[in-house]
């Protein structure tokens, strides 16, 4: 019998896993997922178990600061989930089989001083650093204008990326073509692979709490509507370039906010294409939802009237404005938290040795 998973699975979209748990790993690799990503706030949450307390043990011996500490156990992390999914990497040529990796999101800190142009080379930097020798692995790169100021280089270098954080269609486009300007520097374009990440239930938190005369048709239907017509631009804009893989769209922020709302609102709603990166819960709660059955839907958009509320009454720059504010605090807050939490580790491992 065709489990829930399985069927989103054969819409066409690919399941990704918003984890890098290596035992959710396993666990969602058997479910389906083809790939999987990393952040601080997964690495913290990871820590905070004591299952990896022997290999941060290993780390701290080698007198490593917190910060190495804290990027070596993340590569180690990440590693370990790109050698389960290797296996699809290498069926599919190079399309499916990937693990994103995050940059440090201090170089973006709300309270950093630096120029957009030294923020640009240390995304330069640490990017090719960390995507050398891991063909699968994606380099996570926000729409912060350093970001966006790095993506050409990186490209034009070999570094596959994964561009996050997009809340509209601006960045979108600054992203695409900065990724496509370097694409074409390439000697060839065989193993040109980027995604973008567009960011769904953020928006839908942002909307009911800015915009509340939208009406009930359309509150809560901004954020999927937002990543279809990305979706739709992606299409149009990559139809023509005549590169062997796909440049795809990732679906993300898909876990529901509100108690409310099914579990599967977004998975259902952009079911068809590209790639959903799912929280471990999300797919757990999926699949417990015995009979269910996904159909292609990531191309229909709700009535005239809807589309036309939200273009009304939503203003998308300063959506934009507000959550990529929240989004750099959500990205820098987690990666301080996770250096502070290797600090205590330190600490009482070594308490725990005299």
């Amino acid at each position: 019998m065709t489990t829930p998973l399985q069927s989103l699975i054969n819409t066409g979209t690919k399941l990704w896993l918003d984890s890098v748990d290596p035992e959710a790993v396993e666990a969602n690799r058997a479910l389906g997922a083809t790939g999987a990503t990393s952040n601080p706030v997964i690495i913290s949450d990871l820590i905070k178990t004591g299952r990896f307390d022997d290999d941060l043990a290993k780390l701290m011996s080698q007198g490593l600061s917190d910060d190495e500490v804290a990027w070596q156990i993340t590569d180690e992390l990440v590693s370990r989930a790109e050698a389960v999914f290797a296996p699809v990497f290498e069926s599919t040529k190079g399309d499916d089989g990937y693990v994103s990796f995050e940059l440090d999101p201090l170089i973006d800190d709300l309270d950093a001083t630096t120029r957009d142009e030294e923020r640009s080379a240390k995304y330069i930097e640490l990017g090719k650093s960390w995507a050398a020798g891991h063909p699968n692995r994606m380099i996570k790169v926000p729409v912060t204008p350093a970001g966006i100021g790095s993506l050409e280089e990186l490209v034009a270098s070999g570094v596959t990326v994964n561009v996050t954080l997009i809340f509209n269609n601006r960045q979108y486009r600054e992203a695409r073509d900065a990724v496509w300007r370097g694409a074409q520097r390439r000697d060839s374009l065989d193993q040109f692979k980027s995604v973008y990440s567009i960011f769904i239930s953020r928006i839908d938190v942002y909307t009911e709490q800015q915009v509340s005369g939208l009406s009930d048709d359309a509150q809560g239907e901004v954020g999927i509507v937002n990543a279809k017509r990305i979706w739709q631009e992606n299409e149009k804009f990559w139809a023509d370039k005549r590169t062997p893989l796909a440049q795809e769209m990732i679906f993300a922020s898909t876990g529901t906010k509100k108690p409310e709302d099914p579990k599967d609102k977004y998975v259902a709603a952009l079911a068809g294409s590209d790639i959903q990166t799912n929280p471990p819960g999300t797919n757990a709660s999926i699949q417990e939802m015995d009979g269910r059955t996904f159909t292609r839907r990531v191309d229909e958009m709700p009535d005239a009237s809807v589309l036309s509320d939200i273009d009304e009454k939503v203003d998308f720059e300063q959506m934009e404005e507000v959550l990529m504010r929240e989004g750099l605090q959500k990205f820098s807050d987690p990666q301080r938290a996770l250096l502070q939490l290797i600090q205590e580790k330190r600490s009482a491992l070594v308490a725990a040795d005299e």
